[in-house]
Protein backbone atom coordinates (compact mmCIF):
# COMPACT_ATOMS: atom_id res chain seq x y z
CA UNK A 1 0.00 0.00 0.00
CA UNK A 2 1.44 3.15 -0.78
CA UNK A 3 1.83 5.84 1.64
CA UNK A 4 0.55 8.99 1.49
CA UNK A 5 2.12 11.69 -1.07
CA UNK A 6 4.63 14.19 0.93
CA UNK A 7 2.71 17.63 -0.04
CA UNK A 8 0.08 16.76 2.34
CA UNK A 9 2.21 14.68 4.62
CA UNK A 10 4.09 17.64 4.96
CA UNK A 11 1.98 20.10 5.02
CA UNK A 12 0.40 18.83 8.23
CA UNK A 13 3.09 18.25 9.89
CA UNK A 14 4.89 21.96 9.76
CA UNK A 15 0.95 22.89 10.30
CA UNK A 16 1.25 20.80 13.34
CA UNK A 17 4.35 22.88 14.85
CA UNK A 18 3.39 26.13 13.34
CA UNK A 19 0.53 25.44 15.71
CA UNK A 20 2.76 24.77 18.20
CA UNK A 21 4.69 27.79 18.29
CA UNK A 22 1.05 30.01 17.68
CA UNK A 23 -0.22 28.81 20.90
CA UNK A 24 3.39 29.73 22.37
CA UNK A 25 3.01 33.03 21.26
CA UNK A 26 -0.53 33.28 22.49
CA UNK A 27 -0.60 30.99 25.41
CA UNK A 28 3.00 31.01 28.19
CA UNK A 29 1.36 28.00 29.31
CA UNK A 30 1.87 25.75 26.37
CA UNK A 31 5.95 26.18 27.25
CA UNK A 32 6.67 23.79 29.93
CA UNK A 33 9.98 23.71 31.77
CA UNK A 34 11.02 19.78 31.07
CA UNK A 35 14.08 17.96 33.29
CA UNK A 36 17.07 17.23 30.73
CA UNK A 37 17.28 13.41 32.60
CA UNK A 38 13.70 12.97 31.52
CA UNK A 39 14.30 13.47 27.10
CA UNK A 40 16.36 11.10 25.06
CA UNK A 41 17.32 11.94 21.13
CA UNK A 42 15.05 10.98 18.36
CA UNK A 43 15.83 7.14 17.10
CA UNK A 44 14.94 8.70 13.65
CA UNK A 45 17.66 11.50 14.09
CA UNK A 46 19.05 11.69 10.47
CA UNK A 47 22.08 14.00 12.04
CA UNK A 48 25.00 11.03 13.00
CA UNK A 49 27.58 14.35 13.95
CA UNK A 50 27.62 17.04 16.07
CA UNK A 51 30.47 19.32 16.20
CA UNK A 52 31.56 19.65 19.71
CA UNK A 53 32.80 23.36 19.25
CA UNK A 54 29.57 24.62 17.79
CA UNK A 55 27.57 23.05 20.49
CA UNK A 56 29.79 24.51 23.44
CA UNK A 57 29.42 27.63 22.00
CA UNK A 58 25.88 27.51 21.43
CA UNK A 59 25.77 25.98 25.02
CA UNK A 60 27.31 29.16 26.43
CA UNK A 61 24.78 31.21 24.39
CA UNK A 62 21.72 29.53 26.11
CA UNK A 63 23.44 29.63 29.17
CA UNK A 64 23.91 33.47 29.50
CA UNK A 65 20.65 34.79 27.12
CA UNK A 66 18.56 31.96 27.76
CA UNK A 67 16.77 29.40 24.91
CA UNK A 68 14.97 31.92 22.46
CA UNK A 69 13.38 28.87 20.66
CA UNK A 70 12.13 25.89 22.64
CA UNK A 71 12.57 22.26 21.32
CA UNK A 72 9.93 20.16 20.70
CA UNK A 73 8.65 16.86 22.13
CA UNK A 74 6.49 14.02 22.20
CA UNK A 75 5.76 12.08 25.29
CA UNK A 76 6.17 8.71 25.60
CA UNK A 77 6.20 5.89 28.46
CA UNK A 78 9.27 6.76 30.16
CA UNK A 79 9.10 10.22 29.71
CA UNK A 80 9.82 11.99 26.29
CA UNK A 81 11.88 12.03 22.71
CA UNK A 82 12.57 14.92 21.30
CA UNK A 83 10.77 15.87 17.92
CA UNK A 84 13.19 18.53 16.61
CA UNK A 85 15.77 20.52 18.36
CA UNK A 86 18.64 18.21 19.40
CA UNK A 87 21.19 20.54 19.06
CA UNK A 88 19.85 22.70 21.61
CA UNK A 89 19.00 19.91 23.61
CA UNK A 90 22.76 18.46 23.49
CA UNK A 91 24.39 22.41 24.43
CA UNK A 92 22.12 21.96 27.46
CA UNK A 93 22.96 19.37 28.16
CA UNK A 94 26.63 20.11 27.44
CA UNK A 95 26.67 23.24 30.30
CA UNK A 96 25.07 20.61 33.18
CA UNK A 97 21.58 22.43 32.90
CA UNK A 98 18.85 21.02 34.98
CA UNK A 99 15.91 21.75 32.46
CA UNK A 100 14.85 22.99 28.96
CA UNK A 101 11.76 24.85 27.75
CA UNK A 102 10.11 22.70 25.29
CA UNK A 103 6.94 22.32 23.36
CA UNK A 104 4.77 19.24 23.77
CA UNK A 105 2.90 17.96 21.02
CA UNK A 106 1.03 14.83 19.60
CA UNK A 107 3.28 13.22 17.50
CA UNK A 108 3.65 9.06 16.11
CA UNK A 109 6.59 7.71 14.89
CA UNK A 110 5.96 8.20 10.96
CA UNK A 111 5.82 11.60 11.93
CA UNK A 112 9.05 11.60 14.54
CA UNK A 113 10.50 10.17 11.59
CA UNK A 114 9.58 13.07 9.38
CA UNK A 115 9.88 16.23 11.43
CA UNK A 116 13.74 15.29 12.05
CA UNK A 117 14.31 14.77 8.29
CA UNK A 118 12.55 17.95 7.52
CA UNK A 119 13.71 19.94 10.25
CA UNK A 120 17.18 19.26 9.32
CA UNK A 121 16.51 19.85 5.45
CA UNK A 122 15.03 23.04 6.33
CA UNK A 123 18.05 24.39 8.73
CA UNK A 124 21.24 23.24 6.30
CA UNK A 125 22.54 21.53 8.96
CA UNK A 126 23.24 17.88 7.68
CA UNK A 127 26.72 16.87 6.05
CA UNK A 128 25.99 16.30 2.37
CA UNK A 129 26.09 12.30 2.98
CA UNK A 130 23.64 13.18 6.14
CA UNK A 131 21.50 15.00 3.39
CA UNK A 132 21.69 12.29 0.82
CA UNK A 133 20.47 9.70 3.32
CA UNK A 134 17.68 12.19 4.40
CA UNK A 135 16.23 12.31 0.65
CA UNK A 136 16.47 8.59 0.36
CA UNK A 137 14.61 8.43 3.09
CA UNK A 138 11.86 11.11 2.10
CA UNK A 139 11.54 9.16 -0.79
CA UNK A 140 11.36 5.99 0.52
CA UNK A 141 8.82 6.79 2.74
CA UNK A 142 6.66 7.88 0.33
CA UNK A 143 6.90 6.68 -2.82
CA UNK A 144 7.57 9.41 -4.62
CA UNK A 145 10.21 10.47 -7.59
CA UNK A 146 13.28 13.13 -7.17
CA UNK A 147 11.05 15.77 -8.81
CA UNK A 148 8.10 15.51 -6.52
CA UNK A 149 10.38 15.71 -4.03
CA UNK A 150 11.72 18.60 -5.82
CA UNK A 151 8.83 20.49 -5.43
CA UNK A 152 7.90 20.08 -2.16
CA UNK A 153 10.98 21.05 -0.20
CA UNK A 154 11.90 23.83 -2.90
CA UNK A 155 15.31 22.27 -4.04
CA UNK A 156 16.18 21.57 -7.87
CA UNK A 157 15.82 17.81 -9.27
CA UNK A 158 19.44 17.92 -10.41
CA UNK A 159 20.63 18.88 -7.00
CA UNK A 160 18.47 16.28 -5.16
CA UNK A 161 19.61 13.77 -7.26
CA UNK A 162 23.71 14.66 -7.44
CA UNK A 163 23.30 14.62 -3.78
CA UNK A 164 21.87 11.18 -3.30
CA UNK A 165 24.42 9.72 -6.17
CA UNK A 166 26.85 10.41 -3.11
CA UNK A 167 25.20 7.36 -1.42
CA UNK A 168 27.41 5.20 -4.25
CA UNK A 169 30.52 6.16 -2.96
CA UNK A 170 32.47 3.98 -0.20
CA UNK A 171 32.58 4.29 3.17
CA UNK A 172 35.85 5.48 3.37
CA UNK A 173 35.09 8.33 0.81
CA UNK A 174 32.04 9.32 2.49
CA UNK A 175 33.76 9.51 5.81
CA UNK A 176 36.74 11.90 3.84
CA UNK A 177 33.70 13.84 2.86
CA UNK A 178 32.11 14.18 6.03
CA UNK A 179 35.17 14.98 8.17
CA UNK A 180 35.76 18.28 4.90
CA UNK A 181 39.03 16.75 3.73
CA UNK A 182 37.00 16.55 0.43
CA UNK A 183 34.66 18.72 -0.77
CA UNK A 184 30.98 17.41 -1.92
CA UNK A 185 32.14 18.70 -5.62
CA UNK A 186 35.35 16.04 -5.43
CA UNK A 187 33.05 13.64 -3.89
CA UNK A 188 30.61 13.65 -7.12
CA UNK A 189 33.28 13.26 -9.52
CA UNK A 190 34.33 9.87 -7.88
CA UNK A 191 30.83 8.39 -7.97
CA UNK A 192 31.47 5.37 -10.61
CA UNK A 193 34.98 4.29 -9.47
CA UNK A 194 35.52 1.18 -8.13
CA UNK A 195 36.78 1.08 -4.27
CA UNK A 196 40.20 1.20 -4.68
CA UNK A 197 40.62 3.86 -7.25
CA UNK A 198 38.21 5.95 -5.22
CA UNK A 199 41.12 5.05 -1.93
CA UNK A 200 43.59 6.44 -4.52
CA UNK A 201 42.00 9.61 -5.83
CA UNK A 202 41.01 10.63 -1.81
CA UNK A 203 44.56 10.37 -0.80
CA UNK A 204 45.80 12.43 -3.81
CA UNK A 205 43.29 15.29 -3.26
CA UNK A 206 44.56 15.83 0.44
CA UNK A 207 47.75 15.01 -0.36
CA UNK A 208 48.04 17.12 -3.45
CA UNK A 209 45.57 19.64 -2.88
CA UNK A 210 43.88 18.82 -6.31
CA UNK A 211 41.03 20.75 -7.38
CA UNK A 212 37.91 19.56 -8.77
CA UNK A 213 38.93 20.46 -12.40
CA UNK A 214 42.31 18.55 -11.99
CA UNK A 215 40.64 15.48 -10.28
CA UNK A 216 38.20 15.11 -13.17
CA UNK A 217 40.92 15.48 -15.87
CA UNK A 218 43.03 12.72 -13.90
CA UNK A 219 39.62 10.56 -13.89
CA UNK A 220 39.00 11.08 -17.63
CA UNK A 221 42.82 10.06 -18.19
CA UNK A 222 42.02 6.79 -16.31
CA UNK A 223 39.00 5.70 -17.88
CA UNK A 224 40.86 6.58 -21.19
CA UNK A 225 44.15 4.72 -20.20
CA UNK A 226 43.50 1.98 -18.02
CA UNK A 227 47.13 1.82 -17.73
CA UNK A 228 47.03 4.88 -15.76
CA UNK A 229 45.17 3.56 -13.24
CA UNK A 230 47.81 0.56 -12.61
CA UNK A 231 50.11 2.65 -12.29
CA UNK A 232 49.14 5.28 -9.71
CA UNK A 233 47.57 2.35 -7.98
CA UNK A 234 51.37 0.65 -7.66
CA UNK A 235 53.00 3.83 -6.47
CA UNK A 236 50.17 6.01 -4.26
CA UNK A 237 50.80 9.28 -4.13
CA UNK A 238 52.17 10.64 -0.82
CA UNK A 239 51.16 13.77 1.54
CA UNK A 240 54.54 16.12 1.53
CA UNK A 241 52.83 18.69 2.77
CA UNK A 242 54.52 18.45 6.86
CA UNK A 243 57.97 17.64 4.69
CA UNK A 244 57.29 21.09 2.55
CA UNK A 245 56.20 23.38 5.72
CA UNK A 246 59.87 22.00 7.73
CA UNK A 247 62.15 23.32 4.31
CA UNK A 248 59.86 26.53 4.42
CA UNK A 249 60.24 27.36 8.01
CA UNK A 250 64.50 26.19 7.46
CA UNK A 251 64.94 28.79 4.47
CA UNK A 252 65.67 25.61 1.85
CA UNK A 253 64.86 26.11 -1.77
CA UNK A 254 62.83 23.11 -2.96
CA UNK A 255 59.99 22.32 -4.72
CA UNK A 256 57.69 18.79 -5.19
CA UNK A 257 56.70 16.88 -7.90
CA UNK A 258 54.37 13.61 -7.43
CA UNK A 259 56.43 11.83 -4.69
CA UNK A 260 59.70 14.05 -5.21
CA UNK A 261 61.52 16.66 -3.29
CA UNK A 262 64.07 18.37 -5.01
CA UNK A 263 66.33 20.39 -2.73
CA UNK A 264 68.30 23.20 -4.79
CA UNK A 265 71.57 24.80 -2.38
CA UNK A 266 72.98 27.86 -2.87
CA UNK A 267 76.36 27.56 -1.30
CA UNK A 268 78.48 25.13 1.04
CA UNK A 269 77.14 26.77 4.00
CA UNK A 270 73.50 25.76 3.03
CA UNK A 271 74.38 21.80 2.59
CA UNK A 272 76.50 22.22 6.10
CA UNK A 273 72.78 23.92 7.48
CA UNK A 274 71.26 20.87 6.65
CA UNK A 275 73.86 18.55 7.94
CA UNK A 276 73.64 19.60 10.98
CA UNK A 277 69.61 19.98 11.49
CA UNK A 278 69.49 16.03 10.67
CA UNK A 279 72.44 15.47 13.65
CA UNK A 280 70.74 16.70 16.33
Amino acid sequence: MKTRKLGRGLGELLGEMDEAYENEVSSKNSVVEIPLDDIRANPYQPRKHFDENSLLELGHSIKKDGLIQPITITEDIDGYIIVAGERRFRASKLMKLKTIRAIVINSNEQQMRQFALIENIQRDELNAVELAQAYSELIRLHDITHEELSSMIHKSRTNITNTLRLLQLSLKTQKALIDKKITAGHARALVGLDEKTQDLMVNSIIGQKLSVREVEIMIKSMKNNPKITKKTLNNPVLDLSSIKEKFNDLGFKHKISSNKLTIEFQSDEEIEKLLQYFSK
